[in-house]
């Protein structure tokens, strides 16, 4: 009761401070005009299994298919949990990571979906407006589905993944789960570049910090993780 209740304050402080910087007004809304996107970059990751796998492969499907629906028109934003909404409906339990440790939460497995629309997002040079890493680097190389630094945890009310449509023209993504393989595409009326992603991987003792950097050597994020 009482974790809701903070999260109730989290959200509503939220809707004050976009509301007074102007950003309630720029957030994307659903599709209502049909518009030729002619060009896309495709992207793919696996599924991994788990003990929770039909429940994560449910809840990808669900936020997948609300995400197919919005058209991000030039200057708009995206809003991970704007779009997705409360992970507490509809949503099933799945695996997530809170403070360091696997637990299982509704709407477990988000991640994925935030994660590689972030690597999107990078990749054609969209204005990164609110992202967090995952605190603990949990994955061995072999388990790994996506780039150290590329991920995108969402925290519904704390942490969201939001991102600004600085094209002059619309953007959108389409989203498919086929078997044990997340599919996703972001399609343009306009061409796009894809950048070349680098990354550099510093270790210490205890934590991992992986640079992001494009092809022409701009910083594009850092992230830190804890070891396991």
């Amino acid at each position: 009761m009482i974790n809701q209740l903070k999260i109730q304050v989290k959200i509503y402080l939220r809707y004050f401070n976009d509301f007074f910087n102007g950003d309630y007004f720029r957030f994307a809304r659903k599709a209502v005009e049909p518009k030729q996107f002619d060009f896309s970059h495709s992207f793919s990751q696996k599924i991994m299994p788990s003990e929770t796998y039909e429940n994560k492969v449910f809840n990808l499907a669900l936020a997948a298919q609300r995400i197919n629906n919005y058209t991000i028109l030039p200057n708009q934003l995206f809003s991970f949990w704007k779009i997705v909404g409360n992970p507490n409906r509809d949503f099933k339990k799945g695996r997530t990571l809170i403070n360091g440790k696997l637990t299982e939460e509704n709407g477990g497995g988000l991640c994925q979906v935030s994660g590689i629309i972030y690597q999107i997002a990078l990749q054609v040079g969209l204005e990164i407006k609110e992202r967090y890493n995952h605190s603990v680097d949990i994955y061995t190389e072999e388990t790994r589905f996506a780039p150290l630094g590329t991920d995108a945890t969402v925290v519904y009310g704390y942490k969201d993944l939001r991102f600004k449509n600085n094209f002059d023209f619309p953007i959108r993504f389409n989203l498919q789960i086929v078997d044990n393989l997340i599919f996703a595409e972001i399609q343009s009326t306009q061409p796009i570049h894809k950048k070349q992603l680098l990354f550099e991987l510093n270790e210490a003792k205890d934590v991992k910090t992986v640079i992001v950097n494009d092809e022409n050597q701009q910083l594009l994020n850092k992230s830190v993780y804890k070891k396991t």
